[in-house]
């Protein structure tokens, strides 16, 4: 009986060393692992901080664009301002013409009898000062031609 304790204490011992092996292994395989991770993490903790200059180089560079961008759109509110008070003089000179309009044809209308007679009256007018033309012309002619009758007789009488 005391063979099957000395069995089973070297059995125990002969399980205790696979055990121990078996976690050696295990240990061994997992400190390459550990090894392999710590050399990933150092690549991504140097890429993190290339990543990092580059986000604050980025972050500088877009304030000075927001602040770029806020002056220019300041500018660009004085420019609006000015078009639409352009817009408003516009507008205002449209209603001043539109009324002028609409007084010149009430006064039209009302003064339309009186347009018409003054107009007959130019026409008139324009018809007797071509017929005051027409009349000085036939008596420049008559007078020309009676001063040549005169010079003619006249020649005629000192010949005799």
């Amino acid at each position: 009986m005391e063979i099957i304790l000395y069995i089973a204490a070297l059995l125990a011992a002969i399980g205790f060393l696979i055990l121990c092996i078996s976690v050696g292994m295990t240990l061994f395989g997992l400190k390459n692992t550990l090894n392999s991770i710590a050399g990933t993490v150092a690549g991504i903790e140097g890429q993190m901080q290339g990543i990092t200059r580059e986000t604050t180089s980025l972050l500088v560079k877009t304030n000075t664009l927001a602040e770029d961008i806020t002056d220019k759109s300041e500018k660009l509110n004085t420019v609006v301002d000015a078009v639409k008070n352009i817009g408003v003089s516009v507008n205002g000179l449209n209603t001043s013409i539109s009324q002028i309009t609409t007084s010149i044809s009430k006064e039209v209308s009302r003064n339309e009898e009186k347009i018409a007679q003054v107009v007959q009256w130019g026409n008139v007018a324009m018809e007797l000062a071509d017929k005051w033309k027409q009349r000085k012309t036939i008596d420049q002619a008559d007078v020309e031609e009676a001063t040549e009758e005169i010079v003619h007789k006249s020649s005629k009488l000192k010949r005799r």
